[in-house]
């Protein structure tokens, strides 16, 4: 797709609303006015919003997802736009996943922008051509590069956040839960080896199975570290991903329980022991419309991810997957079909089967790429020859799914300039996903690759910003990093300001990435922080990130941060004593400044594990009072109080 081509599915734009609007963005209290224009193609399900700020600086920010299904821009998104004298274009994917029937994820997204070039012209009265950057975090990171990999002069840049590779679908969350099963009962203590003053051995104390299966997790690219969220890992989620393995791959499930090589045939295996496949009774449906059902009785075992299969009554072949269990109560899951509900009475026969569940586990072991794909996560699953270890699925379902949410798969032959952000805490897109991309550029590009592309790891941040004040112990947000980006992005366009370098890391042989210690070394716009222990009590002690204390004495903690070059200045930085994400003891530094050493004490009244955090944010014009392009960065060390 170019610039100047016409979609033809996409050809008959229109606009049924123009007015004038006020939003707030709630978080930041920041106000703006915006002219607001709203519209859609006819004969699609596809529609826009634009967003047009009085002040304009000639260019746009359409961000993007592929489950979204309405077209107005949440308020940040456009506050910040319109802070920045940018424009916003949003729209709503034609209605979600599959696409809007034959529209493929990106071509709106294209669409939208080349038509939002036409009213900016009229809204401004100027023909000059707007400047467009294109961004969206995970699966929005697929759609992302399906733009910039087949559209030409639509967009000048994009920051993809998060992103996975061409076959990280399903496997990052079938051995997700495949982690979580197996280590079940040693995941509070592979979580503490991993935390400051931690053994550093998560391997430690676990059985043969237990071993083998967190290598596998890490080799396939899930941080060690990012296990601490454990409690909070939907053992759910690959429910969602796995009913479009059962589509493309329905003989899978037969087959894994009954075929050799398959971990459903293996006696050395827990999951025969965890398959549960139990009848009972509906005895009285709960809910109206239905939520649930009450049973004749529930099995013993983990009904997690179990589907409920109706083998009589007025839904009879059916089936719906199971949210909760207790006591002779089950509820649906969420996203359960109500015609399949609705139909379910008392006296009907139902299964209870975990079947699919279990055997979804495993499904990474029986999809392993071809060896040209780069894609080395896979090779634990290969002999020395390069031959499966298991075997093999007809289908590799990675590339389908791509296909179908975004439009396109990656293959790093992207046109304009990037700047890809990737977390070294995602247990989602794993975070040697993001180096597998800059491979494929760099194969693509050569030499000049350097010349259009960053990749910058932001350290201690997830898949997601923190969603509770608690995560924000662990996990700093990566929206400041994007919206810096964004406008990095822009001045690489328009001046040829290149941006901050790619972060330095290395990758180790169990596809853990590392990122270089030093800000000088580590490049990119976070801040390098580091957190010791330096006092108890009038003690001086070396510097430390794990100290004994007694009830009442003074621990003295020591932080020393660091800005890389080109990313800014540190305006502020904050302290939670208790680790539990509440920085109550919070100033901004007299002077911003790229380098801050500063020390601090407090004292622990009562016995305890506190995990004491400081956070530590960098805006790049040091600008203590700005509500956005805030980077953040933390530290932590362990106190143990007697």
């Amino acid at each position: 797709m170019t610039a100047s081509c016409v979609d033809p599915a996409l050809d008959k734009p229109y606009v049924d609303l123009d007015e004038r609007r006020t939003i707030t963005d709630p978080a930041t209290k920041v106000t703006v006015k915006v002219r607001y224009v709203h519209g859609g193609f006819t004969g699609t399900k596809g529609k826009f919003s634009f967003y047009f700020p009085d002040r304009y600086a000639g260019r746009f920010f359409e961000s993007t997802y592929p489950l979204v299904t309405k077209e107005d821009a949440d308020p940040e998104t456009v506050v910040f736009a319109i802070s920045t004298n940018s424009y916003v274009v949003s729209d709503n994917n034609a209605g979600g996943l599959p696409g809007g029937g034959a529209i493929a994820g990106y071509e709106l997204n294209a669409a939208s922008a080349k038509f939002s070039r036409l009213v900016a012209a009229q809204v401004y009265d100027d023909t000059a051509r707007p400047r467009g950057y294109l961004y969206g975090a995970s699966g929005g990171a697929y759609q992302t590069l399906a733009a910039m990999e087949n559209t030409d002069g639509v967009y000048d840049g994009a920051v993809p956040m998060v992103p996975g590779t061409s076959n990280s679908l399903p496997s990052n969350l079938t051995v997700e839960s495949l982690g979580l099963r197996v280590l079940k009962d040693k995941l509070p203590q592979i979580d503490d080896a991993m935390e400051p003053g931690g053994s550093g051995n998560p391997y430690a104390g676990l059985n043969p199975e237990q071993q083998a299966v967190l290598r596998e997790t890490a080799r396939l690219g899930f941080p060690l570290g990012g296990w601490w969220d454990y409690a909070h890992m939907s053992r759910n989620e690959v429910a969602a991903i796995g009913a479009g393995v059962r589509i493309i791959d329905p003989t899978y499930v037969d087959d894994f329980w009954t075929k050799q090589g398959y971990a459903g045939t293996d006696p050395a295996s827990s999951v025969a022991a965890a398959r549960v496949q139990a009848t009972a009774t509906v005895t009285g449906v709960v809910g109206s419309p239905p939520t649930g059902l009450e049973l004749s009785g529930l099995p013993t075992g983990d009904l997690t991810g179990a589907d409920i299969d109706l083998t009589s009554g007025a839904a009879a072949g059916k089936s719906v997957a199971l949210g909760t269990a207790s006591g002779s109560t089950v509820t649906f899951a969420p996203d359960a079909d109500a015609t399949v509900t609705s139909a379910i009475k008392a006296g009907d026969q139902v299964r209870l089967d975990n079947s699919w569940y279990l055997a979804l586990q495993y499904y990474e072991r029986y999809q392993v790429p071809p060896a040209d794909r780069g894609l080395s996560a896979w090779n634990q699953y290969v002999d020395a020859s390069g031959k499966p270890l298991y075997p093999q699925r007809a289908s590799l379902t990675g590339p389908i799914f791509a296909q179908q949410g975004s439009g396109g798969v990656p293959t790093g032959k992207f046109h304009g300039k990037m700047i890809m952000l990737a977390s070294t805490l995602d247990v989602l897109a794993f975070p040697w996903s993001a180096d597998w991309y800059r491979q494929q550029v760099k194969a693509f590009l050569g030499s000049n690759a350097d010349g259009s592309y960053r990749l910058w790891y932001m350290d201690n941040a997830a898949h997601t910003p923190p969603e509770t004040k608690a995560a924000g112990a662990h996990i700093v947000s990566y929206d400041g990093e994007l919206q810096q980006a964004l406008l990095d992005l822009d001045a690489w366009v328009t001046r040829g300001t290149a941006p901050p370098a790619t972060t330095g890391y290395t990758i180790d042989k169990d596809t853990q990435i590392h990122v270089a210690a030093t800000a000088a070394e580590r490049g990119g716009v976070q801040p390098v922080v580091s957190l010791a222990v330096t006092k108890v009590g009038k003690n001086e002690v070396k510097p430390a990130v794990r100290v004994d204390a007694k009830a009442g004495e003074a621990v003295t903690l020591t932080v020393a941060a660091q800005e890389p070059p080109g990313g800014g200045k540190i305006t502020r930085v904050e302290w939670d004593f208790a680790g539990t994400g509440d920085f109550a003891d919070s100033s901004r530094l007299d002077k911003a400044d790229s380098t801050v050493r500063l020390t601090t004490s407090h004292t622990f009244t009562k016995p305890g594990t506190y995990f004491a955090v400081v956070r530590v944010t960098s805006q790049q014009q040091g600008d203590a009072t700005a509500a956005y392009t805030l980077v953040q960065n933390l530290g932590r060390v362990r106190v143990v109080v007697r």
